[in-house]
Protein backbone atom coordinates (compact mmCIF):
# COMPACT_ATOMS: atom_id res chain seq x y z
CA UNK A 1 0.00 0.00 0.00
CA UNK A 2 2.91 2.54 0.88
CA UNK A 3 4.43 2.05 -2.56
CA UNK A 4 1.27 2.51 -4.13
CA UNK A 5 0.90 5.85 -2.47
CA UNK A 6 4.23 6.43 -3.68
CA UNK A 7 3.22 6.51 -7.06
CA UNK A 8 -0.28 8.89 -6.51
CA UNK A 9 2.94 11.08 -4.57
CA UNK A 10 5.03 11.34 -7.53
CA UNK A 11 1.61 11.98 -9.77
CA UNK A 12 0.42 14.76 -7.50
CA UNK A 13 3.59 16.55 -7.79
CA UNK A 14 4.75 16.46 -10.86
CA UNK A 15 0.86 17.41 -11.81
CA UNK A 16 0.60 20.21 -9.09
CA UNK A 17 4.41 21.74 -10.86
CA UNK A 18 3.51 21.22 -14.33
CA UNK A 19 -0.16 22.83 -13.55
CA UNK A 20 1.44 25.75 -12.51
CA UNK A 21 4.84 26.56 -13.58
CA UNK A 22 4.52 29.02 -16.52
CA UNK A 23 4.86 27.89 -19.86
CA UNK A 24 2.70 28.59 -23.34
CA UNK A 25 -0.33 26.62 -22.15
CA UNK A 26 -0.11 28.04 -18.64
CA UNK A 27 0.16 31.84 -20.57
CA UNK A 28 -3.05 30.90 -22.93
CA UNK A 29 -5.22 29.70 -19.82
CA UNK A 30 -4.06 33.54 -18.14
CA UNK A 31 -4.95 35.26 -21.23
CA UNK A 32 -8.14 33.49 -22.40
CA UNK A 33 -9.48 34.09 -18.49
CA UNK A 34 -8.70 37.52 -18.52
CA UNK A 35 -9.81 38.21 -22.19
CA UNK A 36 -12.93 36.52 -22.36
CA UNK A 37 -13.22 35.02 -18.92
CA UNK A 38 -13.16 32.13 -16.81
CA UNK A 39 -14.85 29.77 -18.71
CA UNK A 40 -12.45 30.17 -21.92
CA UNK A 41 -9.65 29.61 -19.60
CA UNK A 42 -11.15 26.77 -18.00
CA UNK A 43 -11.58 25.22 -21.60
CA UNK A 44 -7.89 25.58 -22.23
CA UNK A 45 -7.13 23.76 -19.00
CA UNK A 46 -8.48 20.53 -20.04
CA UNK A 47 -6.40 20.12 -23.40
CA UNK A 48 -3.81 18.02 -21.69
CA UNK A 49 -6.64 15.48 -22.02
CA UNK A 50 -6.70 15.63 -25.41
CA UNK A 51 -3.10 16.28 -26.43
CA UNK A 52 -0.77 13.81 -24.40
CA UNK A 53 -2.29 10.65 -26.06
CA UNK A 54 0.13 10.61 -29.11
CA UNK A 55 3.45 11.67 -26.40
CA UNK A 56 2.06 8.67 -23.99
CA UNK A 57 1.96 6.00 -26.94
CA UNK A 58 4.75 7.18 -28.78
CA UNK A 59 6.79 6.97 -25.34
CA UNK A 60 4.91 3.75 -24.24
CA UNK A 61 6.41 2.06 -27.41
CA UNK A 62 9.14 3.01 -27.13
CA UNK A 63 10.17 2.62 -24.13
CA UNK A 64 8.32 -1.38 -23.99
CA UNK A 65 10.85 -2.22 -27.43
CA UNK A 66 13.70 -0.93 -24.89
CA UNK A 67 12.42 -1.98 -21.65
CA UNK A 68 14.46 -5.57 -21.54
CA UNK A 69 17.55 -3.65 -22.22
CA UNK A 70 18.61 -2.41 -18.80
CA UNK A 71 21.66 -0.21 -19.35
CA UNK A 72 18.90 1.81 -21.95
CA UNK A 73 16.44 1.73 -19.42
CA UNK A 74 19.49 3.12 -16.92
CA UNK A 75 20.29 6.07 -18.90
CA UNK A 76 16.83 6.71 -19.60
CA UNK A 77 16.16 7.14 -16.29
CA UNK A 78 18.88 9.58 -15.84
CA UNK A 79 17.41 11.53 -18.86
CA UNK A 80 13.97 12.02 -16.61
CA UNK A 81 16.31 13.16 -13.55
CA UNK A 82 18.20 15.76 -15.85
CA UNK A 83 14.66 16.47 -16.89
CA UNK A 84 13.18 17.11 -13.85
CA UNK A 85 16.56 18.58 -12.06
CA UNK A 86 15.79 21.22 -14.97
CA UNK A 87 12.12 21.71 -14.36
CA UNK A 88 12.72 22.42 -10.74
CA UNK A 89 14.99 24.53 -11.35
CA UNK A 90 13.49 26.17 -14.25
CA UNK A 91 10.75 26.81 -11.22
CA UNK A 92 12.74 28.32 -8.70
CA UNK A 93 14.15 31.01 -10.56
CA UNK A 94 11.41 31.55 -12.85
CA UNK A 95 9.09 32.51 -9.59
CA UNK A 96 8.86 36.70 -9.92
CA UNK A 97 9.17 36.75 -13.53
CA UNK A 98 6.95 38.57 -15.62
CA UNK A 99 4.57 36.27 -17.77
CA UNK A 100 4.31 37.03 -21.49
CA UNK A 101 0.87 37.77 -22.26
CA UNK A 102 -0.32 38.11 -25.94
CA UNK A 103 -3.46 38.78 -27.85
CA UNK A 104 -5.88 35.80 -28.11
CA UNK A 105 -8.70 35.36 -29.68
CA UNK A 106 -11.21 32.82 -28.53
CA UNK A 107 -11.50 29.30 -30.10
CA UNK A 108 -10.09 28.18 -26.63
CA UNK A 109 -10.21 24.62 -26.99
CA UNK A 110 -8.92 24.42 -30.22
CA UNK A 111 -6.48 27.10 -29.39
CA UNK A 112 -5.00 25.34 -26.18
CA UNK A 113 -5.01 21.74 -28.22
CA UNK A 114 -2.05 23.67 -31.10
CA UNK A 115 -0.52 25.20 -28.03
CA UNK A 116 0.11 21.74 -26.77
CA UNK A 117 0.16 19.47 -29.52
CA UNK A 118 3.46 21.64 -30.48
CA UNK A 119 5.04 21.90 -26.90
CA UNK A 120 7.81 19.58 -26.60
CA UNK A 121 7.49 19.17 -22.66
CA UNK A 122 4.58 16.75 -22.79
CA UNK A 123 6.84 14.31 -25.24
CA UNK A 124 9.79 14.68 -22.96
CA UNK A 125 7.84 14.02 -19.77
CA UNK A 126 6.16 11.17 -21.01
CA UNK A 127 8.94 9.65 -22.59
CA UNK A 128 11.64 10.55 -20.05
CA UNK A 129 9.69 10.48 -16.72
CA UNK A 130 5.73 9.94 -16.93
CA UNK A 131 5.78 6.43 -19.00
CA UNK A 132 9.04 4.73 -17.26
CA UNK A 133 7.03 5.87 -13.31
CA UNK A 134 3.49 4.12 -14.39
CA UNK A 135 5.15 1.27 -16.35
CA UNK A 136 7.28 0.69 -12.72
CA UNK A 137 3.94 0.84 -11.68
CA UNK A 138 1.91 -1.31 -13.53
CA UNK A 139 4.49 -3.75 -12.03
CA UNK A 140 3.48 -3.50 -8.70
CA UNK A 141 -0.66 -3.82 -10.09
CA UNK A 142 -2.53 -1.81 -12.52
CA UNK A 143 -4.04 0.02 -9.62
CA UNK A 144 -1.10 1.52 -9.54
CA UNK A 145 -0.07 2.53 -12.86
CA UNK A 146 -4.03 4.28 -12.64
CA UNK A 147 -3.98 6.11 -9.88
CA UNK A 148 -0.15 7.65 -11.14
CA UNK A 149 -2.05 9.07 -14.04
CA UNK A 150 -5.32 9.54 -12.39
CA UNK A 151 -3.44 12.26 -9.85
CA UNK A 152 -1.36 13.17 -12.45
CA UNK A 153 -4.20 14.70 -14.54
CA UNK A 154 -6.34 15.60 -11.12
CA UNK A 155 -3.61 18.06 -10.10
CA UNK A 156 -2.02 19.56 -13.41
CA UNK A 157 -5.71 20.41 -14.80
CA UNK A 158 -6.87 21.48 -11.32
CA UNK A 159 -4.05 23.63 -10.79
CA UNK A 160 -4.66 25.06 -14.37
CA UNK A 161 -8.59 25.52 -13.31
CA UNK A 162 -7.47 27.11 -10.19
CA UNK A 163 -5.24 29.68 -11.59
CA UNK A 164 -8.36 30.29 -14.46
CA UNK A 165 -10.71 32.02 -11.78
CA UNK A 166 -7.98 33.54 -10.18
CA UNK A 167 -6.67 35.33 -13.39
CA UNK A 168 -10.66 36.27 -14.02
CA UNK A 169 -10.63 37.88 -10.66
CA UNK A 170 -7.08 39.62 -10.89
CA UNK A 171 -3.80 39.36 -12.40
CA UNK A 172 -2.41 40.51 -9.06
CA UNK A 173 -2.01 36.68 -8.51
CA UNK A 174 1.09 36.42 -10.61
CA UNK A 175 3.26 38.31 -8.66
CA UNK A 176 1.76 37.44 -5.14
CA UNK A 177 4.06 35.57 -2.46
CA UNK A 178 1.93 32.04 -2.24
CA UNK A 179 2.12 31.79 -6.03
CA UNK A 180 5.84 32.08 -6.08
CA UNK A 181 7.07 30.51 -2.69
CA UNK A 182 4.66 27.59 -4.25
CA UNK A 183 6.69 27.24 -6.71
CA UNK A 184 10.48 27.64 -5.49
CA UNK A 185 9.00 24.64 -3.12
CA UNK A 186 7.47 22.06 -5.46
CA UNK A 187 10.79 23.27 -7.51
CA UNK A 188 13.00 21.81 -4.53
CA UNK A 189 10.33 18.59 -4.10
CA UNK A 190 10.76 17.81 -7.98
CA UNK A 191 14.81 18.15 -7.47
CA UNK A 192 14.37 15.38 -4.49
CA UNK A 193 12.20 13.17 -7.36
CA UNK A 194 15.03 13.76 -9.56
CA UNK A 195 17.81 12.27 -7.16
CA UNK A 196 15.50 9.08 -6.74
CA UNK A 197 15.42 8.31 -10.66
CA UNK A 198 18.88 8.91 -10.68
CA UNK A 199 19.32 6.32 -7.89
CA UNK A 200 16.85 3.97 -9.77
CA UNK A 201 18.99 4.41 -12.91
CA UNK A 202 22.59 3.81 -11.14
CA UNK A 203 20.65 0.32 -10.20
CA UNK A 204 19.61 -0.52 -13.65
CA UNK A 205 23.19 0.29 -15.05
CA UNK A 206 25.12 -2.13 -12.25
CA UNK A 207 22.23 -4.97 -12.35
Amino acid sequence: MLEVLQYAGAGLLLGSMAGISPGPLLALVINQSLKHGRKEGIKVSFTPLITDLPAILLSVFLISELAEYKPVFGIISFAGAAYIIYLGYESIVSAGKEMELEEVKTNSLRKGVLTNLLNPHPYLFWITVGTPLMMKASQLSFFSAALFVFSFYLTIIGAKVIIALLADKSRAFLSGKAYLWTLRVLGVLLIVLALVLAREGWNYLIS
